[in-house]
Order: structure tokens, then C-alpha cells, then sequence
């Protein structure tokens, strides 16, 4: 499922209407604190989520998943952001940092390497180390090329 957090309701829902047109799964979330109370966090392959919220920011909410042990890839969206945020998002571990307005391919890219990425690490997990996870997600790439089309 890929999370959407974003204060304004307009961004939210083309975002829901993009990612669903793509065959990816998602739900919105008019802040970081309301994600953070859903119980969704479990279910999340990746979130998108703005910079400069109301409340918790979302590199806030990057920070407080990262304390608490989430690996969920995040992609930065934001109109206001600066090169700072931009190596701050990209240091703690963001897929992607884009500059709104953004190309939709762009972003349904950078949704695509995010759940590639958390497949990555979870086999990664399983299998004891990111070289064995990796030679096994090689041999059955097709199958991540499908999971992620889902």
C-alpha cells in the first residue's frame, strides 16, 4: 500500500487517483500524526508525504519511523523546499526529493524502485545479508516487476 500525507486534501486526492490509475494501492492522510495513529504503518510498501505540514513535518515523521524501526521508503514531495531539506530527506534514507509541480512518470518511478527497495531489504532480512537477497531477487525479477505493477 503507498501512503499519502499531505495537508492539502487537492494534492492528496490526484495523488489517490494517480497511484490507483497505476494499479498501486493507496490511502490518504491529511497529516503525519494521523499516518502515525492509522495502524497502517505495517502495511506500507511506501509513503509519500509533503515536507512543511501543520504539526509534525515530514522530515519529522522520516525521523520518528526511522526511531522506531520502520524501513518504509519515502518519497519528499514539496513546493517549498530547499537544497538543505533536499540532503537532509536524501541522507536519512529518502527514494526521492521532487519539486512540485512534478512529472507523474517521475513519481511513479520513484514508486516503483521504493517497493523494489523494501522487497530488497526484507529478503535481505530472510536471507541473512543484502548480497543473498539481492542474487535472489535477481533470479526472479519478473516477479518484483509484477508485485510492483499490484
Amino acid at each position: 500500500m503507498v501512503a499519502i500525507v499531505d495537508d492539502d486534501e487537492q494534492v492528496r486526492h490526484s495523488l489517490h487517483d494517480l497511484m490507483e490509475s497505476a494499479g498501486f494501492r493507496s490511502l490518504e492522510f491529511a497529516s503525519a500524526e494521523e499516518f502515525l495513529n492509522s495502524g497502517e504503518r505495517e502495511h506500507t510498501a511506501c509513503l509519500i508525504t509533503d515536507i512543511r505540514m501543520p504539526g509534525m513535518s515530514g522530515l519529522e515523521l522520516q525521523t520518528k519511523l526511522k526511531q522506531e524501526h520502520y524501513r518504509i521508503p519515502i518519497i519528499f514531495i514539496t513546493a517549498q523546499g530547499d537544497e538543505k531539506m533536499r540532503m537532509q530527506a536524501l541522507r536519512a534514507g529518502a527514494v526521492k526529493f521532487l519539486t512540485k509541480p512534478f512529472d507523474d512518470e517521475v513519481l511513479l518511478e520513484g514508486v516503483r524502485v521504493a517497493i523494489a527497495k523494501l522487497l530488497v531489504s526484507r529478503e535481505a532480512f530472510l536471507w541473512g545479508s543484502p548480497w543473498k537477497a539481492s542474487t535472489k531477487i535477481g533470479q526472479a525479477s519478473g516477479v518484483i516487476l509484477s508485485l510492483t505493477t499490484l
